[in-house]
This record gives C-alpha cells, sequence and structure tokens, in this order.
C-alpha cells in the first residue's frame, strides 16, 4: 500500500540507495513511476505493506515501510532489492556499490571511491566538516536528521587524518 513518504512515522524503516551517477529528469519521472507501482505491490508472506520512497538530489532512492502497520521479512526485503536492481539493469545504473563514498563540497554532490576518499583525507581535502552522507541510517528519522552530517560525527570519521 502507497503512501505519501510526508505521512510516514518518524520509526518507519529506510534503506538507502546510492547510485553511481545523478538521474536525468526522465529518470526521475521513471524511477518515481516504477517505485510507486511496486511499493503497491509490496506485500509481507501476503500481507500489504504500508511504504513509500523519496529521491533526494537525484541521485538517491530511499525506500521506506511503517512497520507499525506490518514489519518486512526477509522475503519482502528481497524482493525490494530485485526491484532496485531491475532500475539498475534498465536504467544503467549502479545501486548496489558499496565502495561508492558521497560527500558534498559546498553545494555539490562528489561521489568517489573508498580508497580516494580515504587519500582526500590524508590530504586534508575531506575535514571533520566535510558533509558525508551516512547511508547506514535506518529510520525516516534518522534519516532526516543524520544522513547528511559532518564527517567527525559519523562512520567515515576513522578515515580522517
Amino acid at each position: 500500500m502507497f503512501t505519501e513518504y510526508k505521512n510516514l512515522p518518524n520509526n518507519s524503516r529506510v534503506w538507502i540507495y546510492q547510485s553511481n551517477r545523478e538521474f536525468t529528469e526522465k529518470e526521475v519521472v521513471y524511477i518515481s513511476t516504477e517505485a510507486e507501482q511496486f511499493i503497491k505491490k509490496w506485500t509481507r508472506h501476503g500481507d500489504s505493506l504500508k511504504g513509500s520512497f523519496t529521491i533526494k538530489y537525484n541521485q538517491f532512492l530511499v525506500l521506506a515501510v511503517d512497520e507499525s502497520f506490518n514489519n518486512v521479512s526477509g522475503c519482502s526485503i528481497d524482493s525490494s532489492v530485485r526491484f532496485v536492481q531491475s532500475l539498475e539493469n534498465e536504467l544503467q545504473i549502479d545501486f548496489m556499490d558499496k565502495m561508492n563514498i558521497a560527500f558534498k563540497d559546498h553545494e555539490n554532490i562528489n561521489l568517489v571511491k573508498l580508497a580516494d576518499f580515504q587519500k582526500f583525507a590524508k590530504e586534508h581535502k575531506i575535514t571533520n566538516e566535510t558533509v558525508v552522507f551516512n547511508n547506514l541510517v535506518t529510520t525516516k528519522e534518522d534519516f532526516e536528521n543524520n544522513w547528511e552530517i559532518p564527517a567527525k560525527q559519523s562512520w567515515h570519521k576513522r578515515f580522517l587524518v
């Protein structure tokens, strides 16, 4: 069952999929249409899930489920991963490379390999105050409050000099 993202409770569970490139406007429309259709049919052992999605910076797809309505299961999570993989195939995008690190340089979103992130940290091109994206957050509230944070407040801090 699809609901607007803003209507989900703060304790809703989220999964953040970071793309290896920015989406085109046409791709945003396509992803939005496909995500809504997927969520309308998303179930847990035949029971509807109350879910939504949001797209941030034309580079992050966030799926969300209100677990106070129905909990997700391994099978329902697997089906969401298959959905995201279908988007990857259709749009020639990589959402699954966890070795890509995203950070902000003023208002620009930068995406680099982990090794380059470490190198930039050693060269002080990335500092304690550099805004990073903590894709490990698990709730809507954390996503909205702790997703874009200074590197010193994230798991990224281990790479800072």
